[in-house]
């Protein structure tokens, strides 16, 4: 019996140690798994809402860290944030304390030397520059840039992007605040998420987001490249595969809608010290102040956002709001330069993705963007409208500038993925819309997107590729306009310009008593030129000065040489409106051409148009009296002609009407514009004024006008325009 006893408790025993064991081990087991599926994640704390530490909880919390939860949980593992103590990423990657660390814009090598290896994008970051307020900002290529030290690792990839730009590091942001203020950089760098928090301090009111120099990263983690890294690596992509898109919009969405700055003490002094110090005796204007400048700063907080959301996050172009504002913003700023909007699209763009990938067909895009913003001026610019979807507006320089676009920006996007290796030539289609004088005054961006888009469907529905114009006609005429301002210097130089005369007669006596000089454009590509066709355009353009003062000179060396020759002569001249405007003292350059020449004031007649008077009388009659003091005969062109008012033959100081014999044209050589133009002659006589007839084309008209007692005329019964060595010969 007690041998039984005995055998029974040993038997207790050994099942109750065996018991101990197992829980033993199966604790240990998960103790060791519970070890192995949770990874450490360093982390830095200095860029809020990326990477802060909440007041209240005292945790690291922000964008970076519920991704990277998000993710890990994907992937099966638990996460502890650890707040990086290293001053940058490259030693934070040698140390041991952590399993990885993010954020990497791409792969870097460690302090030590050793290769890194990093996750998929969690997300796009944009990067923006930061510069003082009406700062001129160099080519991204050449800027000068200052980053915290802390972005070592990022600013290996911004190398890569731009080898040129030079990169100085500072302890933080505030150092490098200090160090663009002090002009040691041209600009700071740092994402968006960030500048849309640090720029709400009030002592950096001064710095001025560049949404044009914005270009995209990726924000992702990493570990050094080994064995256990990849495996790491190898599940996070895991969890990022899985990771739904709408959730990263959510967490992005609800950190950067917090009001996550808090005013310090140094804030307060630097916005309301002289209010403190002022006290209790101005307590009611501190408060009233305090609220104005903080409904003030509200308002300049959301103006830098609005500027962020104006942009496309993946390309850097505007996004369709941004290109909306922008554009009308340049038409209005250059009403009389002509433009054309394009609507431009990739062939089979979604083929593109399925076969290569959506990480690919984003770096297309991007590079689309890259090269366009390359070649344009300030004056243009560029907007996603969706996809691969892009619409530019353009200035019109001709058809040189059209190939060098397709040089530039077409062939290497179409070679773009040809380029990478692989065997597929881009394609795409754009449509042309060439804005009209009515697009101009009443400004409708959509609508000529649309009109752009509609001869972009054309051109795709019918299988064709390149580009296709919605108005050839508008493009052809804004072209012709384009050529002629823009060679109007050369023409000059080139002597292509002339300078004719038409004689000016007294009928009764049959002789030449002086003449008109006029333009004739003999252009070295588009011939002989009308005057009612480059007159116009170059006053649309603002360069009717620079042809009038050509002209002027001219006329001033033949009047010169034919004094020489014994045979003096009166010329009229012609003076627009747009040069009194461009030279408000216009009154002096004549008189140093007159002394410059040796001739005396009398023998240059200043004609002003009559519907200039109407538009601007008050500087015109001004400029026509400052030459009539001066010796200047001044005429009025063009009386009759359309602008006529009685009431400016009172108020104007001219010596000499030109009358315009509309009213004894073919079609209207009637009894009734006899009568008309018998009374204006013996009015403009009357008032003291002499009076030319201009217009003259039959013997009738002469006659009718010498029964007025008016004898001078000037038209094509008399003479027609002619070259100067033709007048020399007639006079």
């Amino acid at each position: 019996m007690g041998g039984l006893k005995f055998r029974k408790v040993i038997q207790k025993a050994i099942l109750s140690t065996v018991t101990v064991l197992c829980f033993a081990v199966l604790f240990v087991s998960s103790e060791a798994a519970s070890s192995k599926d949770t990874l450490i994640v360093g982390v830095p704390t200095d860029r809020c809402p990326m990477f802060y530490i909440d007041n209240v909880s005292e945790e690291t919390v922000g964008i970076g860290v519920d991704l990277i939860r998000e993710v890990a949980k994907e992937a099966g593992y638990d996460i502890i944030i650890k707040n990086i103590t290293e001053g940058n990423m490259k030693d934070a990657l040698d140390s041991a304390e952590y399993d990885v660390i993010m954020p990497f814009g791409s792969a870097i090598t460690s302090t030590s030397g050793m290769n890194a290896i990093v996750t998929e994008n969690l997300m796009e970051i944009p990067f923006t520059l930061v510069t003082t307020k009406n700062s001129s900002l160099p080519t991204l290529n050449t800027v000068r840039v200052g980053m915290p030290a802390s972005l070592k690792g990022v600013a290996e990839t911004v190398h890569e992007l731009y080898p040129g730009m030079k990169i100085v590091f500072y302890d933080d942001i505030r150092g490098g605040v200090k160090g663009l203020q002090k002009g040691e950089v041209d600009a700071l760098l740092n994402n968006s998420y960030v500048w849309s928090y640090v720029l709400q301090k009030p002592s950096y009111v001064n710095l001025h987001v560049q949404p044009s120099a914005m270009f995209s990263m990726g924000f992702k983690a990493g570990t050094l490249d080994t064995p256990r890294g990849q495996e790491i690596i190898d599940r996070l992509n895991m969890g990022i595969s899985r990771l739904e898109e709408t959730k990263t919009e959510a967490i992005i969405l609800d950190y950067t809608t917090r009001r996550l700055y808090h005013y310090d003490l140094w804030d307060y002094m630097y916005q309301y010290g002289a209010f403190i110090i002022l006290g209790i005796l101005l307590f009611a204007a501190v408060i009233g102040t305090m609220v104005f400048r903080q409904r003030s700063i509200t308002l300049m907080q959301e103006e830098r956002l609005r500027l962020l959301i104006d942009h496309d996050e993946l390309t850097g172009a505007y996004s369709m709001n941004g290109f909306r504002k922008r554009v009308e913003e340049i038409l209005r700023e250059n009403p009389s330069v002509p433009y054309f909007i394009s609507y431009n699209n990739i062939v089979d763009f979604k083929f593109i993705n399925d076969s290569f990938g959506k990480e690919t067909g984003d770096k297309l895009l991007k590079y689309w963007v890259k090269i366009s913003k390359n070649i344009l001026s300030e004056d243009e610019a560029i907007g996603r409208v969706t996809a691969d979807q892009f619409v530019v507006l353009r200035r019109i320089e001709g058809n040189e500038k059209i190939y060098e676009d397709e040089q530039d920006v077409v062939e290497p996007v179409n070679n773009f993925l040809i380029s990478q290796g692989k065997n597929f030539k881009v394609q795409l289609c754009s449509g042309i819309y060439v804005l009209t004088p009515d697009d101009l005054q009443n400004i409708d961006v959509d609508h000529m997107i649309d009109f752009a888009r509609i001869a972009e469907r054309k051109l795709r529905e019918s299988g064709k590729t390149g580009f296709e114009f919605y108005n050839l006609n508008q493009w052809e005429t804004k072209k012709r306009t384009v050529d002629i301002v823009g060679h109007l210097s050369s023409a000059i130089e080139a002597e292509e310009i002339q300078v004719w005369y038409q004689p000016q007669v007294n009928f009764e006596s049959n002789t030449i008593i002086g003449a008109e000089a006029l333009c004739r454009w003999a252009h070295g590509n588009l011939g002989w030129i009308s005057p009612g066709e480059f007159i116009p355009a170059l006053e649309n353009s603002g360069k009717i000065y620079e042809l009038d003062c050509y002209v002027w000179e001219k006329v001033c060396k033949d009047l010169h040489r034919w004094n020489n020759l014994g045979k003096r002569m009166t010329v009229s001249v012609n003076v627009s409106r747009s040069d009194i405007s461009e030279n408000p003292d216009i009154h002096l350059l004549f008189m140093d051409l007159i002394r410059k020449y040796e001739l005396t004031p009398d023998q240059l007649h200043i004609e002003i148009t009559e519907s200039a008077y109407v538009k601007d009388s008050k500087l015109l009659i001004l400029t026509t009296e400052n030459l009539r003091s001066n010796g200047f005969l001044v005429e009025m062109d063009d009386f009759g002609s359309g602008y006529s008012s009685l009431n400016m033959l009172k108020e104007l100081p001219v010596d000499r009407v030109k009358l315009d014999l509309r009213f004894l044209s073919s079609e209207g050589f009637e009894e009734k514009g006899q009568i008309i133009l018998t009374y204006l002659i013996q009015m403009i006589q009357l008032l003291g004024m002499d009076l030319l007839a201009e217009g003259v084309e039959t013997l009738d008209q002469a006659m009718f006008l010498k029964s007025k007692d008016c004898l001078e005329m000037q038209g094509y019964y008399f003479h027609k325009p002619m070259s100067v060595i033709d007048f020399e010969e007639l006079i």
